[in-house]
This record gives structure tokens, C-alpha cells and sequence, in this order.
């Protein structure tokens, strides 16, 4: 049973953080730090996996809210166990307030359990006016919005090495085929073609999935997302053949498939950006450049670059995304405080916070490209943004954890035994559909 909020408190959150004009009861500017704050007081608690640069980046935003609002923020990072911690937190008594999901299946999977509280008609109202559709129905179960989708990932982009394509005189490909055949000719060159870094499953489950999306269209995805259309049908068994293609060409893997099962996420990037590459190209997300810059002092733009995935067998090319929600836990002790930071959350001002500090993208339209510290960031999240409704988020997020994300099980691990023997497409969908199967029945 939804929990009946304070219709005073509420009202007054939603005229300052909408508006910023006055407190309740008071005339002052609020933005400008004067007057009476409506969350003084108060402290808000939020969960989510952040850490390290990340989670620095976060505190700046809540403590952007504490400054507006006078509310005190708390963070607890989670680790990848989302669901467990938190689950364990509200069986102790000591609920967060606000929880920062990454996946769709777990916001999904708190909905189900009763865990929370429906967004405010002010969020609501931000997201219809500055979201596309898409994030509205990510954030929703049964039609209901529990989900406000801060930050973003774009993962179809796929980072090079200017100095390594210039060698090979190639540039960026508009076509798989001729990123295929341009990977060939960097490794004539002296380099491998791509970084793989197959030790995270979860890296092979995104080039899996822009194939798919590319070669099979948005219908189909959505279809294999929700588990509507088995994994043996022959959409999927054609873009695994597409995938395995790849890893079965000694040419296009730094140090050929066990090589690449030994590699982890940074690792792949390592290769390619740190100081004794192996390999021209690495495929990942928009946060490739976060590692490249900090780990390994890679300028943006001119040491590091990007193209997008490109299109596969003359589908259109495709626009793979991720990212973090804002919930509000009804069993929080401040959930109007944390309904007040959902509404905060859903302004471009909050997000202009944290990509001014850099590592970020927002699916929020209103928010000012020119926000962004780099070209390249810019270009990246106005593609994220052009894409509008035409995005799809990470298929193996949307799946429950056990198919989608864990590691040693499920999809991460069948995609790991397929890049180390990659002969049998259908076979390994064979073990993907089993695998999914047992994971949507449970």
C-alpha cells in the first residue's frame, strides 16, 4: 500500500526545486542560499554502485541539493549487488531513502516486491517535458513511474587510436564490414585490431547486443529483450555467426581468444591507450574516454577518439544504452526527502553539476551541450540524445540477474566459453535460451 506523503511539505519542495523562488512561508532567493530551506534537518540517504571518481562526482550533485534545500545526503556504495544490499538493508530497518538502480531488471524486480514509491507528478512532469519517451517507459512498471534516469551510458561507440588508424591509413568505417577489413589493415600495420576484453562477460554481452540491434532491428530486440522470442530463433544464431566471425580472426584480437579471456575492461583499454599498445581499436561505452584520460593521461579528442558502432548488414546503426535511475524506497525514513532529491534529479541543473566535473552523460534534453568540458563528450551525448526514442537500453540490464548479470553464470559465462570456441553459434543459443528460460521462470 503506497504510504500517503505530506501534501504541505511536498508542495513547498516542488515550488523551490521547480523554480527556485521562495521557501515556504519566506521571500528570500533560494538559489541564492537566503531564507528559511524546507529540508533543514533532514538527511537523505542514497544507495548505488558508485565509487572512486564517480562517486566524488555524485556527492557534488547531493551536495548541490543540500545547498538548495538545506537537506544533509549520505551515500552508501553498494558494490555490483545491488538488489542484495539493498534487500538486506530494508529486512534490517534501515532502508535507504533513494536508491541509484543500473539496471532495469532490478527496478523492475523492487517494483515487484512492493519496495517503491511512485515518482511525484513534478518528476513526472520534468520527465514528460525533458526526456524522450524511451526513459519514461524504462523507468516504468505497469505504467507506473518508479524510475528517473539521472546518468547515462552510450554504448555504442567504439574508441581508437588516431596515430594508429593514421599509420594504417584508414579512417573511421561507416559499415561492420569495413570495420572488419579496416582491423585487417591496422594489423598489417603492427598492431592487433581490436582489445577484448573477454575476462567481463559483460563486454561481450554489448557487442552481442549492437549487433543484434543493428542486424535484427528494434522489433526483434525488444522481443529477445523481454524474452518474447527464444534465443534459438535464427535472428540470434545469424548475429552470433556476425560475433564469432570477429573472434575467430587472429588478425582482429589482441593476442587471439584466450588472450582476450584474460583481459579485463581496463585492461582493454590499456591496450590500446596505455603506453605499449597492442591494438588500434577497443569497443566500449562513452566511459572508455573517463579511463583513457585518468589512467593513462590520453587528451580527448586528439590521443583518443571515437566512432559509432556502425551499422551491420544495412540495418540502421545502432544506438545501445545504459544508465542509473533515482528510486524512492518507501520504507526510507525521509522518503518526501528523497521524492524531493528524485525531483531535483529530474532538472538540468542537477545534471549540469556533475558534467561540468566530467565522466557523464544525461539523457535530459534541456540540459546544454556546451555543459559538457570536450568536443567529443559533446558529440557523444548529442547522439545519445538524436537517437531519441530509437535507443535501446543494454538487453542483458533489462534480463534478470541470473541471465544478465552475474558473473560465472548465465549469459556473461556463455558468451565467455563462445569467444574461446565460437564453431557452434547454434549451440551456444541453444545454451542461451536454456539459460534464459530457467532465469524468467524463477
Amino acid at each position: 500500500m503506497t504510504r500517503p506523503r505530506t501534501t504541505l511539505l511536498t508542495g513547498c519542495i516542488a515550488l523551490v526545486l521547480a523554480i527556485g523562488a521562495t521557501a515556504c512561508g519566506g521571500g528570500d532567493d533560494i538559489a541564492a542560499g537566503g531564507g528559511d530551506k524546507p529540508l533543514s534537518g533532514k538527511t537523505v540517504s542514497v544507495a548505488g554502485v558508485w565509487s572512486g571518481t564517480e562517486q566524488e562526482n555524485f556527492q557534488k550533485v547531493l551536495d548541490a541539493f543540500g545547498e538548495k534545500t538545506g537537506a544533509a545526503t549520505e551515500f552508501v556504495s553498494t558494490g555490483d549487488n545491488v538488489s542484495t544490499v539493498v534487500g538486506s538493508k530494508i529486512e534490517g530497518g534501515n532502508a535507504p531513502d533513494v536508491v541509484m538502480v543500473p539496471q532495469v531488471g532490478v527496478l523492475q524486480q523492487f517494483a515487484k516486491e512492493g519496495w517503491l514509491q511512485p515518482l511525484s507528478k513534478t518528476t513526472q512532469g520534468a520527465v514528460d517535458t525533458n526526456f524522450a519517451p524511451v526513459w519514461k517507459n524504462y523507468g516504468s512498471v505497469d505504467g507506473t513511474l518508479y524510475g528517473l534516469y539521472f546518468k547515462a551510458a552510450h554504448k555504442s561507440t567504439v574508441w581508437y587510436s588516431p596515430d594508429a588508424l593514421a599509420q594504417a591509413g584508414v579512417e573511421a568505417p561507416a559499415t561492420y564490414d569495413e570495420m572488419l577489413e579496416d582491423g585487417r589493415t591496422i594489423s598489417d600495420s603492427g598492431l592487433a585490431a581490436f582489445a577484448v576484453a573477454g575476462q567481463d562477460g559483460w563486454t561481450l554481452t554489448d557487442w552481442f547486443e549492437n549487433i543484434y540491434l543493428s542486424q535484427a532491428g528494434p522489433d526483434k530486440y525488444d522481443a529477445l529483450a523481454a524474452h518474447e522470442l527464444k534465443w534459438t530463433d535464427t535472428s540470434v544464431v545469424k548475429a552470433l555467426t556476425t560475433l564469432g566471425d570477429l573472434f575467430k580472426d587472429e588478425q582482429l584480437v589482441a593476442g587471439g581468444r584466450r588472450t582476450a579471456l584474460t583481459t579485463d575492461f581496463p585492461g582493454s583499454v590499456e591496450k590500446v591507450f596505455g603506453p605499449e599498445p597492442e591494438a588500434g581499436m577497443v569497443y566500449e561505452g562513452d566511459f572508455v574516454a573517463g579511463v583513457a584520460k585518468a589512467e593513462f593521461g590520453r587528451a580527448i579528442g586528439e590521443d583518443a577518439n571515437f566512432f559509432p558502432f556502425p551499422a551491420v548488414d544495412g540495418g540502421e546503426p545502432p544506438v545501445v544504452s545504459g544508465g542509473d535511475a533515482a528510486v524512492v524506497l518507501k520504507d526510507g525514513k525521509n522518503h518526501e526527502a528523497g521524492m524531493a532529491l528524485a525531483e531535483y534529479l529530474a532538472t538540468p541543473e542537477a545534471a549540469a553539476v556533475w558534467a561540468e566535473a566530467g565522466g557523464f552523460l544525461s539523457p535530459n534534453r534541456k540540459l546544454d551541450l556546451a555543459t559538457y568540458g570536450d568536443d567529443v563528450t559533446r558529440a557523444t551525448a548529442k547522439s545519445l540524445i538524436d537517437a531519441g526514442d530509437s535507443v535501446r537500453f543494454d538487453m542483458s540490464d533489462q534480463a534478470p540477474a541470473a541471465f544478465g548479470g552475474t558473473k560465472g553464470t548465465g549469459e556473461w559465462k556463455i558468451l565467455q566459453d563462445f569467444l574461446r570456441d565460437p564453431s557452434d553459434p547454434a549451440a551456444t543459443a541453444r545454451q542461451l535460451e536454456a539459460a534464459a528460460a530457467k532465469a524468467y521462470k524463477d
